[in-house]
């Protein structure tokens, strides 16, 4: 039996190598969770959302637990705050993302979308 969640818009996701490129050389902000990378696309389709974990947060396990918490953070995080034709990376942290009350994960997210739209 899986565990209901609240049913709400799913975020296009990035899936292009190129993309996730495009946004890493774009604008970025550190948070003690994770590391958001914003590119604006230029045109006006809808923001979409990318999330990456490397070999340095862990095992599997642990990458997939980071990226689990991160996909939660931008469900709840980004509708509300992320402007249309915009990508968003967010890249865990080692020790950080797994680990870090998922509160403070939100807060995080919300500071950080502040800081790249300045």
């Amino acid at each position: 039996m899986s565990a209901s969640r609240p049913a709400g818009p799913a975020l296009p996701v990035l899936t292009k190598r190129a993309d996730f490129l495009a946004a890493a050389r774009a604008r970025r902000q550190g948070t003690p969770g994770f590391l958001l990378q914003a590119r604006d696309r230029g045109d006006q389709g809808p923001a979409r959302v990318g999330f990456t974990c490397s070999k340095k947060l862990g095992n599997a396990v642990a990458r997939n637990r980071a990226k689990r918490r991160l996909r939660e953070v931008a469900r709840l995080g980004l509708p509300g705050k992320a402007r249309p034709g915009w990508d968003y990376v967010l890249v865990g942290r080692p020790g950080a993302t797994a680990e870090r009350d998922f509160a403070a994960l939100c807060e995080d997210l919300a500071f950080a979308l502040r800081k790249v739209h300045k």
